[in-house]
């Protein structure tokens, strides 16, 4: 039975912990020469721009043994108004999986309804599930631990926020969030985590999300799509940059994280994204690996 990847509440805490564990072993070189996945071809779709996602899956799908066929929206019969349902039904008759990167989470939803081949989401307007995967290694790997760390996170409840919010109910890290008001997380996700008991709180004050965390997380204030909103935003978040002031609440052993791409000078500073606390560049070569992983675990 085929498995999709669209939010990372489509995996058990039992599995996060796996593919967090076999990412660990595949950074370290174990099964350098396995290739499990020779002979397989996987398509990559993405309707957004990208630099970490789309690199690291086809680097990940090239060292796995496969072949990634990176596919331009304007090359799909898509474009030309075949329907979402035909093309997943065509595309699953020749590949045995299907990395998208969509501005509708809608949109990833209706190719995993039609398609029988394991549809992986590489973000949406909603979810970053990818992301968040990532996010959870760099964790274990630098705190050495995930049960009651605190991560701070400091910007716009998007859908980098809302993953984080499920990765962290699984992982039992302990997660708050300041967002100004009127640019909190999704509730839906947000509730259904606090209602499996999972510690997530969301605030309004910075300082009092940062104090005393282990981990402190920022992200863009507009995201891809939101161009027109930029002015609008930028005045919401004043006050909510991550600079060295913020960041000296937190624990004098705190790690910064970011998603990237950074507006340096904007949600972060040079001086915090460049000091020995950030660990940024680990967090992004986590995607390679943490992708295989998954990979790994999805497409048989």
């Amino acid at each position: 039975m085929k498995r999709d990847f669209l939010t990372v509440k489509d995996l058990s805490a039992d599995e996060l912990i796996a593919i967090i564990n076999r990412a660990f072993e595949l950074k370290s070189g174990k099964d350098a020469s396995a290739c499990p996945l020779i002979g397989k071809s996987i398509g990559l779709y993405f309707e957004k721009a990208s630099t970490r996602t789309r690199i690291s899956f086809q680097t990940g799908i090239y060292q796995l043994g496969a072949q990634a066929i990176y596919i331009n929206p304007n090359e799909l019969q898509l474009g030309r108004g075949e329907t979402i349902e035909d093309t997943a039904k065509v595309l699953s008759r020749y590949l045995q999986g299907f990395v998208i990167r969509a501005y509708s989470h809608k949109k990833i939803e209706k190719f995993a309804e039609n398609a029988t081949i394991p549809i992986i989401n590489a973000l949406t307007d909603l979810h970053h599930p990818c992301q968040a995967l990532a996010d959870v290694m760099t964790i274990k790997e630098k705190k050495k631990r995930l049960k009651g760390v605190r991560l701070a996170y400091v910007g716009d409840g998007n859908n980098v926020a809302n993953s984080l919010i499920e990765a962290a109910s699984l992982a039992e890290i302990d997660f708050v969030l300041a967002c100004p008001k009127g640019y909190e997380p999704d509730s839906r996700i947000y509730k259904t985590a606090c209602s499996n008991g999972a510690k997530i709180d969301v605030l309004s004050d910075p300082k009092a999300a940062v104090k005393d965390a282990d981990v402190v997380y920022t992200d863009v204030w507009v995201s891809m799509g939101q161009e027109k909103e930029a002015e609008k935003k930028k005045k919401a978040f004043k006050g909510y940059q991550l600079n060295k002031g913020l960041l000296s609440i937190a624990k004098p052993d705190a790690i910064v994280m970011h998603c990237l791409p950074a507006h340096r000078g904007e949600e972060i500073t040079d001086e915090v994204i460049d000091s020995p606390q950030s660990v940024v560049f680990d967090q992004a070569e986590n995607r390679l690996h943490t992708q295989k992983a998954l990979l790994e675990m999805l497409i048989k």
